[in-house]
């Protein structure tokens, strides 16, 4: 089973490309999500997590939210491959979200 709850903080404006291929639509983000957990020094710490969505619900994603929005995102860990322009292969981790929810209303968020 590969499935992914997360709930944080858009950490800039989300990104929506067109793939020429297909013509479906992609939309990048990364959200700030809170450890529960404080660091040694009794500061909150956050992971910064990736994430992608496809078609309808990027169109939605990049249309409505924002900087700083409150998001819940659940989807599926991903990790795909490449090679660089020196031949080396390269990994990147992402979450693929299938579902983003609106956590609060724009008046909160500011």
């Amino acid at each position: 089973m590969n499935k992914i709850l997360l709930i944080g903080r858009m950490t800039k404006n989300p990104s929506i490309k067109q793939i020429e291929t297909t013509g479906n639509n992609r939309c990048n983000f990364t959200i700030a999500v809170n450890r529960r957990v404080r660091n040694t020094n009794g500061e909150n710490e956050a992971d910064f997590i990736p994430v992608t969505v496809w078609g309808k619900t990027a169109e939605n994603v990049a249309r409505y939210m924002k900087k700083g929005y409150l998001v819940g995102v659940s989807g599926r860990l991903q990790v795909r491959t490449y090679q660089d322009v020196d031949g080396n292969r390269k990994y990147i981790t992402e979450v693929v979200g299938e579902e983003v929810q609106f956590l609060e209303t724009k008046k909160e968020a500011v």
